[in-house]
């Protein structure tokens, strides 16, 4: 048996991070509840985009699951089609895939956003969504 406590970390415990605007267009909070402890590598967080808020276009070494909770988005890899995703919806995105995900132009979205550390890292942050990708999300 292991020795080390459980860890809760409560609701509300966390401030809320502004996205900065390096890695997003728009407005976006980030809730980080949990970062796992080595030898874990996994971290989560709760993100909620405005309308018209999304991520620049980015990868992760090691992939990213995406849960939606609320609201209405789109996600799309680079040179695929943009796909519509709302509550309930699970998006696996595969490792080094260069991809894009935020709300509408009309309807917010939230989702828990699921990575794993790769030494350290685990994202590679890219160049933005332009408006004309973007606008051809609602198209």
């Amino acid at each position: 048996m292991n020795d080390a406590p459980l860890k809760v970390t409560r609701s509300g415990e966390q401030p809320l991070i502004r996205g900065q605007a390096d890695y997003f267009t728009g407005t976006v909070e980030i809730d980080t509840p949990f970062r796992a402890d080595s030898p874990g590598r996994v971290s989560g967080g709760h993100i909620s985009f405005k309308p018209g808020a999304r991520t620049v276009w980015h990868s992760h070494p090691l992939g990213q699951t995406l849960v939606v909770t609320r609201g209405a988005g789109f996600v799309q890899r680079w040179g695929g089609p943009v796909q519509a995703i709302g509550p309930g919806d699970v998006v696996w995105i595969p490792a080094d895939e260069k991809h894009w995900h935020g709300a509408t132009a009309t309807e917010g979205m939230s989702h828990v956003a699921i990575t794993e550390h790769q030494d350290g890292k685990t994202s590679d942050w890219l160049e933005p969504v332009s408006e004309a990708q973007y606008s051809g999300a609602d198209s």
